[in-house]
């Protein structure tokens, strides 16, 4: 069992592959991988742990037939937890996402089944989510008489816009299939998820890691600070990248048209 700080987890499973990828799976599936105050703490002592250990891509993964169904609404009724009590759990779930969206780590993301409430919050911080036929999206807050507390207004919303994420909380839209993909809530739609996420990871992992470590932190970085700011800090990253020793060779296989082309797909 993947120990962490002299303590093992419970609720999720972790692998280490030869490459670098960590396979980090959620192991609630009696719960439909719902999220309680365990499972939070779990992937904040993790994703502070993986960078130290090398880890060089994650594909998060799900026990069961649903990837997360949300907030643990049973752990919340019986907690009975004041309005400040929430509020720090809820910053315990902004502490938990925001590990995994700036670790500057590739997080790719295997969706199947139920991808809800906080499960998308959960998912729309990873960097590249990958959907099955059985995947579905819903924010179905509003009909449980909740608010999202973790983070899905910023990213969510970053995702699908402002006014699609109000007509999900609303309504209790769901989007699944090519839809999904169309509004962003997901990059890939394919038959076997957890197939296409560890082939993407292993492309990944290919690239040298400071240019990952940019894309899986500056970006979001970025996208907070205004846009003269991030002009400047955008200069200031790509200044060390892609002058970084990783690159040469890459370069000198490009200047001598020996590296791989770009080219479209075929069709």
């Amino acid at each position: 069992m993947f120990t962490i700080q002299s303590r093992s987890l419970e609720n999720i499973n972790v692998e280490m592959e030869e490459d670098g990828i960590a396979r980090v799976t959620l192991a609630r599936p009696a719960k439909r991988n719902a999220l309680d105050a365990q499972t939070i703490e779990e992937l904040i002592a993790l994703f502070v742990e993986l960078p130290k250990l090398g880890t060089r891509a994650v594909v998060l993964l799900a026990q069961g037939d649903h990837f997360c169904a949300g907030l643990d609404l049973v752990e919340h009724f019986e907690e009975d937890r004041s309005p400040a009590d929430f509020m720090h759990v809820c910053l315990r779930w902004h502490e938990a996402f925001n590990k995994i969206e700036y670790s500057g780590i590739p997080v790719i993301a295997a969706l199947k089944g139920a991808v809800v409430g906080g499960g998308l919050e959960l998912a729309s911080s990873v960097h590249i989510r990958v959907a099955d036929n059985s995947t579905y999206f819903a924010l179905p807050e509003g009909q449980r008489g909740l608010f999202t507390g973790g983070g899905a207004t910023i990213r969510v919303a970053g995702l699908v816009g402002k006014a699609r994420m109000v007509d999900m909380m609303l309504s209790g839209r769901v989007y699944q299939g090519d839809e999904a993909v169309n509004v962003g809530l997901c990059q890939y739609l394919v038959e076997d998820s957890e197939a296409k996420a560890m082939e993407l990871a292993r492309a990944a992992v290919q690239n040298p890691p400071l240019s990952n470590f940019a894309i899986c932190s500056a970006i979001s970085h970025i996208g907070n600070m205004s846009a003269l700011d991030a002009s400047y800090a955008e200069s200031v990253v790509a200044g060390i990248v892609n002058t970084q020793p990783a690159s040469r060779g890459r370069l000198e296989a490009f200047a001598n048209k020996t590296a791989a082309r770009v080219r479209p797909n075929a069709k």
